[in-house]
């Protein structure tokens, strides 16, 4: 999926040269990519830059609500693009993370027994297991 640079805004960020190019090959990964993944897929840029720039900006994107860590066991920290309410499958065989969206019209509220006034700030939903061949 190809990311024009009006796509690449994060409300309340400054966007420097180096964050673009995180944000870019981060919008252009739909695979929850991990962050030594994205460094490694930016080498073959005309924007090399250092894991640890890469480190920085991602983190940057998550204080900003921009991208979601998805943590899955001791494996390292994978970032997720997908901005909606979603829970993700982890597919143990391959190591596969899916975006699992809810279905329309689901409330948390019809799964879950929460308190009544509860609110909701962060929904990390991990489901893991083996998908039908």
């Amino acid at each position: 999926m190809k990311v024009h640079d009006h796509q690449l805004q994060v409300p309340g960020l400054r966007m420097t040269k180096q964050r673009k190019e995180v944000y870019r090959a981060l919008m252009e990964n739909q695979d929850h990519p991990s962050a030594s993944e994205l460094f490694d897929q930016m080498q073959d840029t005309e924007s090399p830059m250092s894991l640890a720039t890469v480190y920085n900006c991602l983190e940057a994107f998550v204080e900003h609500g921009a991208v979601k860590q998805v943590n899955i066991d001791r494996e390292p920290s994978r970032y997720c693009q997908n901005s909606t309410p979603h829970a993700h499958f982890h597919e143990q065989e391959t190591g596969t993370i899916h975006d699992i969206n809810f279905k329309p019209g689901t409330s948390l509220s019809d799964i879950l027994d929460l308190p009544e006034g509860t609110e909701i700030s962060n929904l990390e939903i991990t489901l893991k297991g083996k998908l039908p061949q």
